[in-house]
């Protein structure tokens, strides 16, 4: 996943905006970089890299370095109802609940376990650790 999806992306549940990123693994891609046609910054309103509202950034956004990161595991957490999505092989899984396997997100959660805020453990939605 690149992080200026992060622009993009809000909570399919309750349409909170941002999500907030945690990533637990990414690729870096140093082919990537931007052409003479790109305009700057390529994210309207959040800048996922800088964790910041372009509008509140005191320089300009680091659109050439974020480009050639790619996010491989993670997770979308939203603040507003505390529901947490996994990315899993760069792709972000924000399925409905009644969509979403509980045996395989739990797995996840107990994979990154040490990596995931105790709060998304004990009182994520739609699963937690126990």
């Amino acid at each position: 996943m690149k992080y200026r999806l992060m622009d993009l992306l809000a909570c399919p549940i309750c349409k909170h905006f941002p999500l907030r990123l945690y990533v637990f693994s990414e690729n870096r891609v140093e082919k990537r970089s931007l052409t003479s046609e790109d305009k700057k910054p390529l994210c309207e309103i959040y800048c996922a890299f800088k964790v910041s509202y372009i509008k509140d950034l005191n320089v300009e956004p680091p659109c050439d370095e974020c480009i050639k990161h790619e996010i491989v595991e993670g997770l979308l957490f939203c603040e507003s109802c505390n529901r947490w999505y996994p990315i899993i092989d760069e792709i972000p899984r924000m399925l409905p609940d009644k969509l979403r396997n509980e045996e395989e997100d739990l797995k996840f959660l107990n994979k990154y376990k040490d990596k995931i805020p105790k709060e998304i453990l004990t009182n994520g939605v739609p699963f937690r650790l126990k």
